[in-house]
């Protein structure tokens, strides 16, 4: 895997679930290419996390995991991008980044938000990639948590958090507390109707673990 991880990396998991600590930028491009490295053709990603959490810089690593041509950048013209590259198998893959950060919609409006996405989608002739991901199609959704549900029943919640300013000196709240650019991510995978692949998951995060201590 290109790029080793830092010695401040670690992780915890459940059943459906693992979560990785990403102290630098480098972790979470790594974290990333460890997801595409058992990306298969159908697959949908959402992340989700608060501005500047580093979804992009996920999203950049899952690029380079999948071979993609050209770089991966939030799209700032059109809400997707269409992106040729290839599986850890050799065969060919396609990544849909889509960006839904200035799409309108609503966290109680799930459905609302879910057809928005759509209509633009089918604006750029990518809706079907969504609604019915092909053999070689991956899409990957930055800002989709508040539409997840409505998009696919099967999928991969990836969730980061960022660090929050220490507060227990002014003997604040840390749910108040500004977030912070420093400081390590934590990234959670979450399995939803697929967690009988999360084995193989944790076995590619394991594996970019174990190669930043070489």
């Amino acid at each position: 895997m290109n790029g080793s991880m830092s010695q401040d990396y670690s992780t915890r998991s459940q059943a459906d679930s693992y979560t990785v600590t990403a102290p630098r930028a480098a972790d979470m491009r790594a974290a990333g290419a460890a997801a595409a490295s058992v990306a298969r053709g159908g697959d949908v990603i959402v992340l989700s996390g608060p501005l500047g959490a580093g979804k992009t810089t996920f999203a950049q690593g899952f690029g380079a995991g999948l071979h993609v041509e050209g770089q991966v950048v939030s799209p700032t013209f059109t809400i997707a991008r269409s992106l040729a590259g290839r599986f850890a198998d050799g065969s060919p893959a396609n990544l849909v980044h889509v960006d839904a950060y200035r799409l309108p919609g609503s966290d109680d409006q799930p459905q609302v938000a879910a057809s928005r996405l759509m209509d633009e989608l089918e604006s750029l002739g990518l809706d079907e990639e969504l609604e019915d991901p092909g053999p070689g199609t991956v899409v990957l959704i930055e800002w989709g948590s508040a539409m997840a549900s409505e998009l696919a029943s099967t999928r991969w919640e990836v969730t980061i958090d960022r660090s929050v300013a220490d507060v227990s000196k002014g003997g604040g709240s840390a749910d108040d507390a500004p977030l912070t650019s420093d400081g390590a991510r934590t990234v959670t995978f979450h399995a939803i109707g697929c967690a009988d692949r999360m084995p193989a998951l944790i076995a590619a995060l394991q594996t970019a673990h174990g190669a930043m201590k070489e």
